[in-house]
């Protein structure tokens, strides 16, 4: 008793000078703790922490060589345009690090894309508050994928608090179309309005491809069987779509009958194809016999060096009327469309989307939306769609959804 009273005198002795780490040494000191806490000051929100060129450089010479560094913060830090590819390369360094958060950084070039390429090692982007308009939205939506080429690291991106209207949503829409990695996107607090939430439902369902993709998808399915690549004629076209001189020269009624034969015979060869690059291995006993060593050397190959994924253009698809229908995305599981522009007719999109997955779903397909976030759009929430659109995602989803603007404003500057 006596020891904890000179203890509590010595501190009361003690005058402050207004600095946490010194203040809490001595007085922890003085009151006979050994273990102090250690202090880490941050400096106040408002007042920013500018990096400039020479402070990157710095950084991209220090930041790698931490092999725990995991999320990287870079709030309201005045990044350029002129910056962003070493930002690039220096985040493709840091060999753990999956989160960069860039959040109030607006730039005028709008150069955030070059942080989504196919190389990317990113697994969370944060890019709000960062007046991102339809120009930058479409250079995002090429990040996630185009026909050619798409990032398949990318499992978060977060685009609220921005101005993307109904034409940067299509881009982003577009971006989603070849796209099989990412499984969550916030598009919050933007601009985005029917036509918007119509082309985003779109790619969330099955499509129709357009003559460009259905000319790779045959290119794809012949290099995938081994065949050789046939060059293609001055005009871009493969040949199997292009007519040729022999067929030109022949009546209107013959190159019409010549025509259907033709796209007959492709659409079987289509169909044929695609089965053999989804159809399983054969379980037979027999056919297993004598290959066990072998099976576990392939098995050993492929955990040292995995396949690379599959294009989506390959996904097994429906023949109608003419066109090759693909099932669409149903990789993407949480879709953040709050504080938007929508109305009835956007919402009905929406939940159209969401049924036909449902229904994909109950035949064997992937999962698809598990959540889907619409509160304070321009339609009331007592509609017949709204409720039967929740009850969707109830099913679909049955864990407590978050209180409405947790997410953004746990987020909020």
């Amino acid at each position: 008793m006596e020891k904890e009273l000179r203890a509590e005198q010595a501190a009361e002795q003690y005058q402050c000078c207004g600095l946490l780490q010194q203040d809490l040494t001595e007085l922890c000191a003085r009151a006979g703790i050994i273990s102090i806490p250690r202090v880490t000051v941050r400096p106040f929100p408002a007042a920013g922490w500018k990096v400039e060129e020479e402070m990157l450089g710095v950084l991209s010479k220090c930041l790698p060589a931490l092999g725990n560094l995991k999320t990287l913060n870079l709030w309201s830090t005045g990044l350029t345009d002129c910056m962003l590819p070493a930002l690039g390369t220096m985040v493709a360094s840091c060999s753990q690090l999956w989160s960069l958060t860039l959040e109030g950084n607006p730039l005028p070039e709008n150069s955030f894309h070059v942080l989504m390429g196919a190389s990317s090692t990113l697994s969370h982007l944060s890019l709000r508050n960062n007046c991102i308009d339809d120009t930058a939205a479409q250079l995002l939506g090429q990040g996630l994928s185009t026909m050619s080429s798409s990032n398949h690291s990318l499992l978060s991106l977060v685009l609220s608090f921005n101005c993307i209207s109904d034409v940067g949503a299509g881009h982003i829409a577009e971006g989603l179309r070849w796209n099989r990695s990412l499984l969550s996107l916030s598009l919050a607090h933007n601009r985005i309005g029917d036509i918007g939430a119509q082309k985003l439902a779109e790619v969330l369902q099955p499509f129709k491809l357009r003559h460009e993709e259905v000319v790779e998808r045959r290119r794809l399915l012949m290099e995938a069987q081994g065949q050789p690549r046939a060059a293609a004629p001055s005009g871009g076209y493969a040949p199997s779509l292009r007519g040729s001189d022999a067929a030109v020269r022949l009546s209107p009624a013959k190159q019409s009958k010549s025509t259907t034969k033709k796209k007959e015979r492709l659409r079987k060869e289509d169909v044929k194809q695609s089965k053999k690059l989804t159809a399983p291995s054969d379980p037979r006993p027999g056919r297993s016999r004598g290959t066990k060593g072998v099976s576990e050397e392939k098995q050993s190959t492929q955990a040292l060096h995995p396949a690379e994924p599959t294009h989506p253009l390959l996904e097994p698809g429906l023949h109608r009327d003419g066109h090759v229908i693909l099932p669409g995305n149903r990789v993407l599981l949480n879709l953040n469309l709050a504080h938007n522009r929508i109305t009835e007719r956007g919402l009905g999109a929406l939940l159209a989307a969401v049924e036909g997955q449902q229904q994909q779903e109950g035949a064997g397909g992937q999962q698809g939306l598990r959540r889907l976030s619409l509160h304070r759009n321009s339609f009331p929430t007592a509609c017949a769609a709204f409720t039967r659109l929740q009850e969707l995602l109830q099913q679909r989803d049955p864990l407590p959804q978050p209180a409405e603007d947790e997410e953004e404003h746990s987020l909020e500057p």
